[in-house]
C-alpha cells in the first residue's frame, strides 16, 4: 500500500484541486468523502482510488478489488474535507459519460437554477427514491459535484444517470418523443392532482427564489402549483419536487 507524508506531494495537491469545479471539469474526476458514499461508488465501479487516513482502519465491508489504497497521514487526511467532523476516508471517482444510461429513460426530473446545495442533492436523491430515470441539471443551478451536493445526495449519484444540460434542447427532445414536461408555477397553472398519471413525464422545477424561468415554462406541456393551506408563502423547492415526484410516477 502506498504511504503518503507530504502534503506537498505532487498527488495531494492534486486531489485538492478537486475541491474546485473548474479542476472537476478539467478532469473528468470527482472527489467524495465518507465511508458511505466511498461503498456505494464502489458497488458502481466508478472509483479510480482510495484514501485512506492512517489514523482510521478499513472496514471489511468495503469491496475494493483492484482499486488502488493510497494511506495518507492525518494531517494530509483533513485537509480535503469540507466537513467539521473529517471521516478520514475518500475516493477519486470519474464523471460518467454524458447521457450515459439514457436510453430507455421514461421519467425526468429538470431543475432549472437551483443554487443550494442541500436543495439540490435532497432533490437528487428524492428523484433516486422515487424511481425516477434521469435528473437534467440545467444552467446557473450548483454544480452536482460540489461537495455538499454530494453529502446531501447520499450516493444517488451513483444509481441514476444526473445529466448538466440545456433545458431548453431537453423541453423539446422529450415533447418530441411524446414525454409531456410539466413546470412549476404559481400563477397559470393547475393543482397538480389535476394531471394524470402517466408512464412517462418530465418535471420541472426551479430557483429557489424566482422558481423557473418563465421562456422555459412558455415551453412546456403545462404547469402546476401545490396548494398551501397555512399560513406559509410557499414551499421548499426540495419538499415540493418530492411531492410531485411520488404524484406523478405511476
Amino acid at each position: 500500500m502506498k504511504y503518503i507524508q507530504s502534503l506537498q506531494n505532487p498527488q495531494v495537491k492534486q486531489w485538492k484541486k478537486l475541491l474546485t469545479k473548474k479542476e472537476r471539469d478539467r478532469s473528468g474526476t470527482f472527489l467524495i468523502e465518507g465511508f458511505h458514499l466511498v461503498e456505494e461508488a464502489l458497488k458502481e465501479e466508478q472509483v479510480l482510488e482510495i484514501i485512506v487516513s492512517e489514523k482510521i482502519g478499513l472496514p471489511p465491508r468495503l469491496e475494493m478489488g483492484s482499486t488502488e489504497v493510497i494511506m495518507v497521514t492525518e494531517e494530509i487526511a483533513n485537509s480535503l474535507s469540507e466537513t467539521e467532523t473529517p471521516q478520514g476516508i475518500y475516493a477519486i471517482c470519474r464523471q460518467p459519460k454524458p447521457g450515459s444510461g439514457l436510453s430507455a429513460a421514461k421519467t425526468f426530473l429538470l431543475i432549472d437554477a437551483v443554487q443550494d446545495p442541500g436543495n439540490l442533492g435532497t432533490m437528487i436523491r428524492t428523484a433516486d427514491a422515487a424511481g425516477i430515470d434521469a435528473v437534467i441539471v440545467g444552467r446557473g443551478s450548483v454544480d452536482i459535484y460540489n461537495s455538499k451536493v454530494l453529502r446531501s445526495a447520499q450516493g444517488s449519484h451513483f444509481h441514476l444517470p444526473i445529466i448538466r444540460g440545456d433545458l431548453e434542447d431537453w423541453i423539446q427532445e422529450l415533447k418530441g418523443k411524446n414525454i409531456p414536461v410539466y413546470g412549476t408555477a404559481l400563477e397559470g397553472a393547475s393543482t397538480y392532482t389535476d394531471i394524470l398519471q402517466s408512464e412517462a413525464f418530465g418535471l420541472m422545477v426551479g430557483n429557489e427564489g424566482s422558481g423557473v424561468n418563465k421562456d422555459l415554462l412558455s415551453m412546456t406541456t403545462g404547469n402546476l402549483y401545490i396548494p398551501i393551506y397555512g399560513k406559509s408563502e410557499s414551499l421548499n423547492v426540495a419538499v415540493a419536487t418530492g411531492i410531485l415526484l411520488y404524484y406523478l410516477k405511476k
